[in-house]
């Protein structure tokens, strides 16, 4: 299983066992990682599953796709690696993979 290690504001890492064919998002809400709220359930209609992508990781998770980038409209502090996890979904290629989340969802 892929694992995936969400890093919080205050620098708390938690590295998590994903299943792949989930979402990031779907990672975090199974395993309990503070700082996603999933308000939507991942059906990308708000901002609280906002992460950003380690930058070694960028090229691996993909560009934000239009509608994706219309809800990070609503997100804080966003940056050129955010991304909604629940619009990356987990391969076994993106075993290692690393994002942080921000200090405040939405």
């Amino acid at each position: 299983m892929p694992k995936i290690t969400f890093i919080d504001a205050t620098g708390t890492e938690r590295t998590v066992e994903a299943q792949a064919g989930a979402t990031v998002m779907e990672a975090a809400i199974r395993n309990g990682v503070p700082g996603i709220d999933a308000e939507c359930g991942g059906a990308c209609a708000c901002a609280t599953c906002h992460v950003y992508v380690d930058e070694a990781w960028q090229a691996a998770t993909g560009e934000p796709g239009p509608m994706e980038e219309d809800m990070l409209d609503f997100a804080s502090d966003v940056r050129p690696t955010s991304r909604l996890s629940c619009q990356i979904k987990i391969t076994d290629a993106l075993d290692g993979l690393v994002v942080r989340t921000p200090e405040h969802q939405g």
